[in-house]
């Protein structure tokens, strides 16, 4: 399928495509021999775990990361990447985004007890 059609399939756009591409979380697709890109189902089904996983807050330089184990999601949806499993080599980039996610949470709860007392609405 062309570029258009595999991202209307992800849900997303040619554009976004296009950065997976230049980002390392796709390979470069097959082209026709005028040149255009020529995407499976199988782009297709690994876009949609990308998006999911930014959905999930990890970045995209968090992909890239661990662009080489996107795959495993992509087969089995339901893998458990746990932290204590060495096969997890993603582990620590989750950990990593995990605390970043608590720090925003404790910095946020913080600024809205602030604010609630100044304004006195606790």
């Amino acid at each position: 399928m062309r570029i258009g059609d595999a991202a209307a399939a992800a849900g997303t756009t040619p554009r976004a495509l296009r950065f997976y591409e230049e980002r390392g979380l796709l390979t470069p697709p097959p082209r026709t021999a005028a040149g255009q890109r020529r995407y499976g189902p199988d782009v297709v089904a690994r876009v949609h775990v990308i998006r999911e996983l930014l959905a999930l807050g990890l970045t995209v330089e968090d992909l890239r990361c661990i662009a080489d184990r996107i795959q495993l999601l992509v087969e089995d949806p339901q893998r458990c990447c746990a932290a204590d499993d060495p096969a997890a080599r993603g582990s620590g980039v989750v950990a990593r985004r995990l605390a970043a996610i608590d720090s925003e949470i404790d910095r946020l709860t913080g600024l809205r007890t602030r604010l609630a007392r100044q304004t006195g609405r606790t």
